[in-house]
């Protein structure tokens, strides 16, 4: 007998029942109020008890359950993207987490094992802000360990240095004026953003080949006939390394200054959110890959299959006919990886673990519509299910593993100096 996986079986219908809900109601960052209440509801049913507003964040909570040590943290999120929906399954992962804190939490409660499971709704990470608001609050800072998935094309863990971020605003200020009539009279502040991403596009050959730099026109609702006196741009900087990061930011800063003197007009920036690089801990990944090696990765219908082989069609997928693979063996060292997340701050607050489960066929990437496709049915559950097991029992084994806690704070610990 398994209870885990038990639990998870006897659940599977009421856990892809709320994952559809919240897919079919996505909601952007700090917006989350239907999303957030269903997760939160299903724990309370469970005996979790919830406490909202986590940080000051209104679409935050905290659902504890039991007492004392260890204190596992479950991290879950919930938002979505605006027109493509859950194109990052998040629908799945804040289900997902929740599942898994419920399963374990069966698990001690039969066993009588002590601990206390800290299950925490995190809004707003596609705008990489919710933990970090929530790590600068001290939300994680008494815990053990901080657990949580998220979804890929491939079952493995997540031994991926994700990129140390910054996410900044340039406004762009100017002097209007009519653009056929005076337009000598006018700076445009258009102008001194087209210029100053032309730089950045020419920076693009002096950087690192890690970092990355993109950005859009946010506010800019300004007619043609009008030589525009505001003009807004985000960014995103990024690179696996926060030094690498922080020498990017400055250029694309320059860049910034340099157009706007170039044009007349003035800039502010604005350092929207900032986090480090994820924190590997090789003591951790070691020890939930021990326990994903004893659970069988999903299997997958006639019927899915044909979809999978459909949408790859459909959105140009590059996998050569090769759907879905079992568990991917661990890697040796860290990998980098071309993406950030607002987890990665708190992973150098509390050792950290994550676990990449395959909701989508291979070759599918994130923030695409084939992947909220998959998301929103059974490819996508699936994954779920198995993410919630390997979760629940990797903290099993953490907790009655003899001084592996111990272990992996010394690993932390270490790393930081």
């Amino acid at each position: 007998m398994n209870r885990i996986a038990d639990w998870i079986a006897s659940h599977e219908a009421e856990l892809t029942d709320i994952s559809h809900d919240i897919f079919c109601h996505p909601e952007l960052a700090y917006e989350e109020t239907y999303s957030s209440k269903r997760l939160a509801s299903f724990l309370e049913n469970q005996g979790f008890q919830i406490t909202w507003k986590t940080a000051g964040i209104d679409t935050a909570f905290t659902a504890t359950w039991g007492n004392g040590s260890p204190r596992l943290g479950f991290l879950a999120e919930y938002d979505a993207f605006p027109e493509i929906g859950h194109a990052c399954g998040h629908n799945l992962l804040g289900t997902g987490v929740c599942a898994a804190a419920c399963a374990l939490k069966n698990d001690m409660e039969t066993s009588k094992t002590p601990g206390t499971i800290l299950v925490y709704g995190c809004p707003a990470e596609e705008i990489m802000s919710g933990k970090i608001v929530m790590t600068k609050a001290g939300v994680f800072d008494d815990l053990d360990v901080a657990v949580m998935w998220h979804p890929f094309d491939r079952n493995r863990i997540s031994n991926d240095i994700w990129q140390a971020q910054d996410v900044k605003n340039y406004t762009f200020h100017g002097v209007s004026a009519h653009a056929s009539r005076s337009p000598e009279e006018g700076r445009s502040a258009l102008d001194a953003a087209e210029l100053m991403n032309i730089g950045v596009n020419y920076l693009r050959e002096h950087v690192p080949g890690d970092v990355r730099m993109h950005y859009a026109y946010i506010d800019n609702h300004i007619p043609a006939n009008v030589v525009p006196d505001t003009a807004k741009t985000n960014y995103f900087i990024r690179a696996s390394l926060r030094s690498r990061t922080e020498e990017a930011s400055r250029r694309v800063d320059d860049c910034a200054r340099g157009a706007a003197l170039m044009t007349g007009t003035s800039v502010d920036i604005e350092l929207v959110k900032s986090c480090r690089e994820m924190k590997i801990n090789r003591a951790l990944t070691e020890l939930y890959y021990e326990a994903m090696t004893k659970i069988d990765t999903p299997t997958y219908t006639q019927e899915e299959l044909d979809f999978a082989a459909e949408i790859s069609r459909e959105a140009g997928l590059n996998n050569h006919g090769i759907y879905f693979t079992g568990l991917e063996p661990l890697e040796d060292e860290p990998v980098p990886i071309a993406i950030g997340t607002d987890a990665s701050e708190v992973s150098h607050v509390v050792p950290m673990i994550t676990i990449s489960a395959a909701t989508m066929c291979k070759g599918t990437p994130l923030h695409h519509w084939a992947a909220a496709r998959q998301a929103g049915m059974s490819i996508g559950h699936k994954g779920m299910l198995y993410a919630a097991r390997c979760m629940a029992e990797g903290t099993k084994l953490l907790i009655e593993t003899p001084g592996a806690l111990e272990k992996i704070w010394e690993d932390h610990r270490r790393e930081e100096k």
